[in-house]
């Protein structure tokens, strides 16, 4: 027997692989989206910038945490998160998490 016959006469194996590919699948989608979350005022020649991070909720220090590796949190206020100094490449892990919903320049005086 196969290992292809096998795998489709395991439910196990089904449930396995099915999981696996949905899982993918998300990790699919997070890359795809993460572009269209970043605004179009972050264009520029400067090699870092500051961004305001989007959310749905009021970030906890989990978020803060899980952004610090990218630059300085400034504060966060409401539903976002200020961080400074952010390298343009690494904007589209910013805004790659499901939770985030945009990524845009700092408001100023608000």
């Amino acid at each position: 027997m196969s290992i292809a016959s096998e795998i489709a006469s395991s439910s196990k194996a089904r449930f396995i692989l099915g999981v696996i590919t949905a899982w993918l699948l998300f990790q699919l989608w997070l890359t795809l989206a993460a572009p269209g979350k970043i605004s179009a005022e972050l264009d520029g020649t400067s090699p870092k910038v500051n961004v305001q991070i989007e959310l749905p909720f009021t970030p906890e220090r989990f978020h803060v945490l899980a952004f610090q590796q990218y630059g300085r949190v400034s504060g966060a206020e409401g539903h976002s998160i200020e961080l400074r100094g952010v390298k343009r490449t690494d904007l589209n892990a910013v805004a790659r998490p499901y939770w985030v919903t945009s990524v845009g320049p700092i408001k100023e005086g608000g």
